[in-house]
């Protein structure tokens, strides 16, 4: 954990993992289509009672990711997709939904469906999750500004190929957001 000049935290949340098992994903007989030499996976969905087929690039930054790539997080169906993916039977323990939209090689738009809590503001395994992916499909470059509608985070990966347990590094702004009592029962 690093203060920066600005204000900024970074942070070292180690690396990404790759192996289906450790993710948990269950790919027994699903066929991938393999982009950049990554394998994304076909996941079944539905929306509005049609059937659709969405590529989800699975990683795990020490809890499970799902990324799938759309234009618009605007327009994505956050709300109805998210819970059925989060869902999906093929996810041992469940899984977190990222809808990353690619603004440029260096900027993206992400929003995450977290499992058990649903839509967040930001999910910092989130964003180094979905910037891993874009990185490994050839879509995004080292460096990677992602704003989500908690604020800006930035996401620093130099994985490759043949170094694929790089550290992720996330910069981002730590400010309060949430203040409150609660009061326990004494026994």
């Amino acid at each position: 954990l690093t203060l920066q000049p600005d204000g900024r935290v970074s942070v070292d949340m180690g690396a990404p993992a790759f192996d289906l098992p450790k993710v948990p994903f269950d790919a027994a007989g699903l066929t991938p289509l393999n982009i950049n030499g990554w394998a994304t996976w076909p996941l079944e969905l539905t929306a509005d009672g049609q059937r659709s087929t969405v590529l989800a690039a699975v990683v795990s930054m020490g809890n499970p990711h799902a990324v799938q790539i759309v234009d618009s997080v605007d327009t994505a169906p956050v709300l109805v997709w998210g819970p059925q993916i989060e869902n999906y039977p093929r996810f041992v323990r469940r899984v977190n939904a990222g809808f990353m939209q690619i603004v440029s090689r260096s900027e993206v738009r992400l929003r995450v469906y977290e499992r058990g809590a649903g839509e967040t503001l930001a999910c910092g395994t989130g964003a180094c999750a979905a910037v891993v992916a874009g990185i490994r499909l050839g879509l995004l470059d080292a460096h990677v500004d992602v704003h989500t509608h908690g604020g800006l985070l930035h996401i620093e990966w130099q994985g490759t190929a043949d170094r694929l347990d790089a550290p992720v590094f996330l910069s981002g702004p730590a400010t309060q957001v949430f203040e409150g009592e609660i009061d326990l029962p004494r026994n």
